[in-house]
């Protein structure tokens, strides 16, 4: 839904007063009918400066990842999700809505960056019900790009973006990209901890930041939209434990057809978890899966575990493959650990044996050694992520050419 101000100058309002004197004016006169005059002024008033706020959808920004529109806003969960659009003018700003974690500090709070024309000018957490944000400010009337991604994951909280109001004309999606990829993993993917080089650290989406991530640099160097599914902790058949005991409760497979998972949710009413996801919005040429780290920590060796995961593996394949039917997928991991890599492998030669699909494969990636160092809890730094992004861009450069 979008509202419009039309703020008119003196001249204007000036011009239109002298065309409703004219309106009986006969057009036999050499000057224009009244029909042409209602014309220019409408070509005219296209061009002037305008007052605009707008709840933000497909038709006036291009949506980046899984969004939602829910409680009159469009919501943000998963990382790197957000919006993109251009606009002539000379400001902008932006309301956001957080949900019931904005009270809970800097650790839960979501978080996100604004970029104008490129560069990110604006880092901030959600830390209020709701916040207007001037994001964008000039002297002069110009096209702008402006973008709004949630850097954070979507396990801790969700934001919402409610309106956009732009002293401007002209606001339009960006354009498309031709090639499309989806990243479906865990706090690898996520970014975890990357802005916190300090290994005995914990997480905190005050310090994750999914731009910084192997994901989000794989999709800039190939100049391709994007989209992230990813949970930090998560698994196929186990999250991340420390006791041997399996945890169920942190599984990529089950909730990979929602919108997303949160323990954020808005006005006692949203849960972005109960919101079903429309594949139809966003078919990629590739999906990279890059899941195992977590499972790795109970399986360990135990042979049957691992044939669990492997089997579980098949299972999440055909369930992708479903809802993607023409991408291929790549079967990533490494980074964190490839214990389970030959599982991978396994899985994807089950798979395609079993279903003849040959659009799927495995890429093992670098296991980081220290030489990077590491970030939050052992997490990959940024020039280790910089290093698996380098390695996936040439696995699909290489599928690419084939």
């Amino acid at each position: 839904m979008t509202s419009v101000k039309k703020a008119f100058s003196a001249a204007a309002m000036a011009l239109v007063m002298m065309i409703s004197g004219c309106a009986g004016a006969s057009s036999g006169s050499g000057e224009q009918s009244t029909d042409e005059q209602t014309s220019s002024i409408t070509e005219s008033e296209a061009t002037m400066q305008t007052d605009m706020t707008f709840t933000p959808g497909a038709d006036t920004v291009k949506l980046i990842g899984r969004t939602a529109e829910s409680e009159g806003a469009l919501w943000l969960a998963l990382s790197a999700s957000g919006i993109e659009f251009t606009f002539t003018g000379t400001s902008a700003s932006v309301t956001i809505v957080g949900d019931n974690m904005t009270a809970n500090g800097k650790d839960k709070q979501a978080r996100f960056a604004v970029y104008i024309d490129g560069e990110k000018t604006m880092d901030e957490q959600v830390t209020s019900a709701e916040q207007t944000y001037d994001i964008y400010s000039s002297d002069e009337a110009k096209s702008t790009t402006v973008k709004i991604l949630k850097l954070s994951e979507a396990a801790e909280s969700t934001m919402g973006i409610k309106s956009i109001t732009v002293d401007g004309t002209d606001v339009k999606p960006t354009a498309e990209k031709e090639l499309k990829i989806e990243f479906i993993g865990d706090s690898i993917t996520c970014g975890y901890g990357v802005d916190d080089e300090v290994k005995e650290h914990h997480f905190s989406t005050s310090t994750e930041d999914a731009t910084k991530a192997y994901a989000y640099k794989a999709a800039q160097l190939l100049d391709a939209d994007y989209s992230l599914v990813s949970y930090s902790g998560h698994g196929i058949i186990s999250g991340y434990t420390n006791n041997d005991q399996k945890v169920a409760t942190q599984l990529v497979p089950p909730v990979y057809e929602q919108f997303a998972k949160s323990f954020g949710y808005y006005n006692n009413i949203f849960n972005v978890s109960q919101v079903e996801w429309d594949f139809s919005k966003f078919q990629p040429d590739f999906i990279v899966i890059n899941l195992g780290t977590n499972d790795a920590s109970y399986c360990g060796n135990k042979k049957d575990r691992i044939e669990e995961y492997t089997k579980s593996y098949v299972g999440f394949l055909k369930k992708v493959r479903k809802n993607n039917p023409d991408a291929h997928i790549i079967c990533a991991l490494g980074v964190m650990g490839d214990s389970l890599f030959k599982g991978v492998e396994e899985a994807v030669k089950l798979y395609s044996e079993e279903t003849g699909d040959t659009k799927v494969s495995a890429l093992h990636l670098t296991p980081q050694n220290g030489s990077t160092g590491y970030a939050a809890d052992w997490h990959p730094t940024e020039a280790t992520h910089d290093i698996s992004a380098s390695e996936l861009v040439a696995e699909i450069k290489k599928l690419m050419a084939e």
